[in-house]
């Protein structure tokens, strides 16, 4: 192998590659990227067994070739080197070893054969669609936060992807819970996406395509079956296995007889419960909304560090409740809302509590309260 490439186009698809591989790895493998070269292109891949990224991109290739070298280590390499920089990379001698050279700078590599490396991208994928960055953005973005991380539900660590009908029109829809809170957004389903199996994709998957978005106006292309899914962004592509598992029925904890309609300004209330959160205490912070004729009182009351209260004003005329939130869970949600109001609708100080945009807004969240 004989390549010369440009170290901005080398550094930006090892930095696309390289992520997803863990710095400590029992399988020595594991911690490389896979380099081929032919045809006027270089081929990157990493995996991490679950997940993998490759990337082509072109150069000058004078002789084809293979192999594998530690990932970070060469990432850094790359990044450290001038920039407008050119990198020759050549397998060296009879040990095999990659050698990088630019300018006088030259670095000998350990390599591990090219045919060692894994493959999880076989298989057939039964579904194939186009969605616009913008919306794949959007209901990762909006839903990522109540991915639960707690490894016994195992089901629950991802984003729940399937299609339903609503109102007669399909849609794709996005759904995330911990138990705790629950995230339900959705977009009109794409062409292809119709009858595609429900599918759990992997907290780290989904964090992996969320930085792969870099431009907003492109498409993405996703390809789906029961065990894999695929997300192509240009000359990056990312195959992820998915989440085997059930997700469980979340249409049971969405309310619908919350008959208690509060409207509240999003940026004050926002502001008024981080400010008051300040006193509660790390374990559960928990804070109180005492919601009566137009105003809402935040108080919280902490034995260790003192108490906390803030009146707001807010567009309520039903019967006076009182209400406990974890502080955390509530900015998380205030945070995703889009609009300068949030629509929250109540039950009892026991029940779940909605909270969205506007009514039919497409996206949803549910919170649980807590006892204060």
């Amino acid at each position: 192998m004989k390549v010369t490439i440009e170290r901005s186009v080398l550094l930006k698809a090892l930095g696309h590659v390289h992520r997803i591989v863990e710095r400590r790895n029992t399988i020595p493998i594991l911690a490389n990227v896979l380099i081929e070269a032919s045809d006027g292109k270089v081929a990157l891949k990493s995996t991490d067994l679950d997940l993998e990224a490759t990337e082509s991109v072109p150069a000058d290739v004078a002789q084809s070739g293979a192999t594998t070298v530690p990932a970070h280590v060469i990432y850094d390499i790359v990044r450290k080197l001038p920039e407008g920089a050119q990198a020759s990379l050549e397998i060296a001698g009879e040990t095999g070893q990659l050698l990088l050279r630019s300018g006088r700078s030259r670095f000998y590599l350990q390599a591990l054969p090219a045919s060692d490396f894994p493959d999880i991208t076989s298989g057939e994928f039964s579904h194939r669609f186009t969605l616009p960055a913008v919306e794949l953005k959007r209901l990762i973005d909006n839903t990522q936060f109540a991915i639960s991380t707690e490894e016994t539900r195992y089901y629950l660590n991802g984003i729940f992807l399937h299609t339903v009908d609503v109102g007669g029109t399909l849609m794709l829809r996005a759904v995330a819970t911990d138990g705790h809170r629950l995230a339900r957004v959705e977009t009109p389903a794409p062409k292809g996406a119709g009858g595609m199996p429900g599918v759990i994709a992997p907290r780290k998957a989904v964090g992996e395509v969320l930085k792969l978005l870099e431009d907003m106006s492109q498409d993405v292309q996703i390809e789906i079956s029961t065990a894999k899914a695929r997300f192509q962004f240009g000359d990056v592509m990312l195959t992820t296995k998915l989440i085997d598992g059930t997700f469980p029925d979340y249409a049971r904890v969405i309310p619908t007889g919350n008959d208690k309609r509060l409207i509240v300004d999003k940026e004050p209330f926002e502001k008024a419960v981080d400010r008051v959160s300040t006193l509660s205490s790390e374990r559960g912070r928990a804070i109180k909304l005492a919601i009566a004729d137009g105003k809402m009182t935040l108080s919280v009351n902490n034995p260790d560090s003192g108490s906390a209260s803030e009146e707001i004003e807010v567009d309520y005329d039903s019967p006076p409740i009182d209400i406990g939130f974890n502080a955390r869970y509530l900015l998380d949600i205030i945070g995703q809302l889009s609009s300068d109001t949030a629509l929250i609708r109540l039950a009892d100080p026991g029940s779940p509590t909605l909270i969205q945009d506007r009514d039919g807004a497409s996206a949803l969240y549910v919170l649980m309260p807590l006892r204060v």
